[in-house]
């Protein structure tokens, strides 16, 4: 399944802006190529999503210039998997490598103290002011994400609904009670966490939508 750059977004925290300029060549190499396509339209993997996860988490304390160098150094090693596959942790002041018991420094100089683990970058955390990335696997209590289900699209815990079809009924107007009648699977809190969820995404694309929910 491939993800669109607002779906990218809001599933790792990072702005629709920032993509643009991740996935653009630099001196020190390109950041991350979607690894779906570029043209005629950019769509991203579930492995860029946990990437780019790993990215937005890391930013918090290192600047990207310090990001940028980690990942070439991950290649300069010989490393050249999905970004995806390795764990990249902060140390405080340098960026490190973990494979097994083995550190091995990536950018600037050896902390002491690993401060984030790839279980924290897979738990809801802030971004930056007022955002939250949410939890990676369940974006909502109602929400499952899992790459083997619709390639990864958000849906409703234990079905194969996608989110935004019922989000979409809601925004359309729809009660409730007659949501109940086309997804008879589907809570009604399900339904107030995948339009709630909707408005988030939306937030990634400038759409304001409201939020009445009967």
């Amino acid at each position: 399944m491939a993800f669109s750059p607002a779906m990218t977004a809001a599933l790792s925290g990072a702005t629709v802006r920032q993509l643009g300029y991740w996935r653009k060549a630099s001196r020190r190499g390109t950041l991350l190529v979607p690894e779906i396509s570029v043209q005629p339209l950019v769509l991203y993997s579930f492995r860029d999503i946990v990437a780019l996860r790993s990215f937005v988490y890391l930013r918090r304390s290192h600047s990207l210039q310090a990001i940028r160098k980690a990942v070439n150094s991950l290649r300069q090693l010989g490393e050249q998997q999905h970004v995806s596959t390795y764990k990249l942790v902060s140390t405080g002041d340098s960026i490190v490598l973990v494979q097994g018991d083995e550190l091995t420094e990536l950018a600037g100089k050896p902390g002491h103290r690993v401060i984030a683990t790839l279980l924290e970058i897979l738990e809801p955390f802030s971004a930056r002011e007022g955002v939250v990335v949410p939890r990676l696997f369940n974006p909502r209590p109602n929400l499952e994400v899992d790459p083997d289900v619709r390639g990864g699209v958000p849906v409703i815990a234990g079905t194969r609904v996608p989110y935004d079809i019922v989000a979409g009924l809601v925004n359309d107007g729809m009660t409730l009670a007659q949501i109940r009648e086309f997804y008879p699977s589907v809570s009604d809190a399900a339904v107030i966490d995948a339009a709630d969820f909707g408005r988030y995404v939306d937030t990634f694309t400038g759409i304001r939508r409201g939020s009445a929910v009967a």
